[in-house]
């Protein structure tokens, strides 16, 4: 990583550039396909334990072990749940996103993707704004 006092502002047509990659394309089927189920399946399993406690009360109070109820358990399996996913994302990102996010940082702080719309990619975003900077 470059040191602060080193780096020099990035341009919106480098984000332009950085963004219609393939990485970043990349970057987001691999954070969507795992975010998008995982938030699916977390807020079926919040409203099924919200419709339980609401319509089924008597399913919630069972009793379980003691004065221990099925419904306390549930409760409990949700900041369970929480915690599993928070982890689950972790090891997720650390071995799928984060090597792609890793790399297109450091050609963002190269100016790399600048590079690339000095090819012609951005200049037409250039002349639309009266000129080049």
């Amino acid at each position: 990583m470059t040191p602060p006092a080193e780096r020099r502002l990035l341009t919106p047509e480098e984000y332009a550039q950085a963004q219609a990659s393939p990485e970043f394309v990349e970057l987001k089927r691999r954070f969507r396909r795992f975010a998008f189920p995982m938030t699916a399946a977390f807020l079926a399993w919040y409203l099924l334990y919200v419709l339980l406690s609401t319509y089924a009360p008597s399913v919630m109070g069972t009793k379980v072990l003691g004065n221990v109820t099925l419904g306390i358990l549930l409760g409990l399996g949700q900041f369970i749940t929480t915690f599993v996913i928070t982890h689950v994302y972790v090891a997720h990102a650390n071995k799928r996103t984060d090597p792609i996010s890793d790399e297109m940082r450091e050609r963002l702080e190269h100016h790399e993707y600048a590079r690339a719309g000095d090819a012609g990619v951005t200049r037409g975003v250039d002349e639309t704004r009266g000129g080049r900077h």
